[in-house]
């Protein structure tokens, strides 16, 4: 009996259930269909989202990798600048060192440049003395060039041997040395007729198109001083005026004819011969007068202002008239003490 009732419901259970699975059966694929439809959708969002997240890493890190690329890219051009420049600048402090390195050397080979004017000082006391003589006898031949000598020793202690004689005249005249300004003088007016007359009769020579040189310019002057210290270490021991004249016309006359003899042997044309045998003879004889004459005004007026530009005005003390000043002083107090009694 118990077992008939539960029979009977669990097969009313099982037909009951029965009806659902078909139901289930009949619709389950539709719903098995949709969970699976959900399933994959929502999967592939998820995927979807992850690989979008990805590549959104990846963009990152690429245009991370892209920006990191041109910094360094920057960089190496920046690099490349600054090496640049470095390497220009060490190529200019090493010009710089050869050129002060070339500079020291020269420095140093001083006695090497000093035998580039030997040849112009090597020269024998005889030979010396002949030319000394020389330079007092004028020459007939001046249908070819007269040979001039090319050498500087001559002329030079001629030059040092007229700055002597002035000092030796400005002495015997009484005049007072003052901070060596006698020597300075002497030293300076010798040398510069010296170079400058040279300069001035190469450049009328080159205007005349006189075969001449520098060289032999300086060498022909510088002996034509010869008649000059002759000429003044006389008269300044013996102080005539005639005398001086006679040496003056003799003596400077012939050492100025000897030049321009000479100078008319190298020069072509009359009008040419007359310009520049004309300037030296007028330059050679006046600087002679001027010498004798004019030289001792014109050093002793540069000591005079010399002087008179160093001597300072002695200080001298002002007497004060205080009797002005007390009075008023006094009289300024009574004023006051009279305002303040009343």
């Amino acid at each position: 009996m118990m077992s008939g009732p539960g029979t009977g419901s669990r097969n009313l259970t099982s037909a009951e259930w029965g009806g659902f699975e078909d139901n289930i059966q009949t619709g389950g694929g539709a719903a098995v269909i949709d969970m699976e439809n959900m399933d994959d959708t929502s999967g592939s969002s998820f995927e979807d989202m992850g690989e979008i997240h990805q590549r959104m890493k990846e963009d990152e890190e690429e245009g991370e990798g892209d920006g990191v690329t041109e910094e360094g890219e920057e960089d190496g051009a920046f690099l490349g600048m600054k090496g640049l420049k470095g390497q220009l600048g060490r190529q200019v402090a090493d010009e710089m060192w050869q050129a002060g390195k070339r500079q020291a050397s020269k420095a140093f080979n001083l006695y090497a440049n000093i035998d580039i004017l030997r040849p112009y000082f090597d020269v024998e006391p005889v030979q010396v003395r002949n030319r000394l003589l020389e330079s007092m006898i004028p020459v007939r031949m001046i249908n070819f060039p007269q040979k001039i000598a090319g050498e500087l020793y001559g002329p030079l202690m001629l030059v040092f041997t007229m700055v002597a004689i002035l000092l030796h005249g400005m002495k015997s005249s009484g005049t007072v040395i003052i901070e060596g300004t006698l020597m300075g003088t002497a030293i300076g007016t010798c040398f510069g007729y010296w170079l400058g007359i040279s300069s001035l009769v190469y450049f009328i020579a080159y205007l005349c198109n006189a075969q001449i040189t520098m060289l032999q310019t300086l060498s022909l002057l510088g002996y034509g001083l010869f008649g000059h210290c002759v000429v003044l270490l006389v008269t300044y021991n013996i102080h005539f005026h005639s005398l001086f004249y006679v040496f003056w016309l003799c003596i400077g006359g012939l050492s100025t004819l000897r030049m321009v003899a000479v100078l008319l042997s190298r020069t072509v044309g009359q009008t040419q011969r007359l310009i520049l045998c004309g300037s030296i003879a007028a330059l050679h004889m006046l600087f002679l007068l001027y010498l004798h004459f004019a030289y001792h005004k014109v050093v002793e007026g540069i000591l005079d202002t010399l002087d008179g530009q160093n001597m300072a005005p002695p200080f001298q003390r002002v007497a004060r008239d205080l009797s002005v000043a007390t009075n008023a002083v006094v009289n300024t107090t009574g004023q006051i003490m009279s305002v303040n009694s009343s």
